[in-house]
């Protein structure tokens, strides 16, 4: 009987892509819960101030928002409906083109971003350092940090 190599490889593949999904739910969990907590938005409310943070004068249309947060079009409408309700960004037509949508930050969207940028931050480096002193992740956190 012969050996197939891509079948192996295939195997480890799955079994790395199963830890790195692991890895990101234990990720995930930490931020959201810790973003909600102390600042009153999920995590991709904060994801996307993040991308109007970073956009050109803090506007993006819906579809490139919708794909730096990785959402479908009709989630996107949805997030920037609550990001809306909540005073965060507001949408805007496009002057050349009046199909084109724009979600824009505003002030207090930046303002929640800023607050809520370092508890980002300190979360994730701990839920990382957390699932780093498991035997099950720690390979895969070091990898992952060795990368960057």
């Amino acid at each position: 009987m012969t050996t197939i190599p891509y079948a192996s490889a295939a195997s480890s593949d799955q079994a790395l892509w199963g830890r790195v999904l692991t890895l990101h739910a234990h990720v995930e969990r930490q931020l959201t819960q810790a973003l909600q907590r102390k600042h009153g938005i999920g995590l991709s409310e904060f994801r996307a101030l993040e991308c109007l943070v970073q956009a050109e004068d803090g506007e993006l249309r819906m579809q490139e928002l919708a794909d730096r947060v990785g959402l479908g079009q009709s989630s996107v409408t949805r997030l920037v409906g609550r990001l809306f309700s909540a005073g965060f960004a507001f949408r805007d037509l496009c002057p050349e083109d009046k199909r084109g949508v724009y979600a824009v930050i505003t002030d207090e969207g930046r303002q929640r971003y800023t607050g809520a940028r370092g508890t980002y931050s300190e979360v994730l480096s701990a839920a990382l350092n957390t699932a780093g002193a498991t035997t099950e992740l720690a390979g895969t956190v070091q990898a992952l940090r060795s990368a960057c």
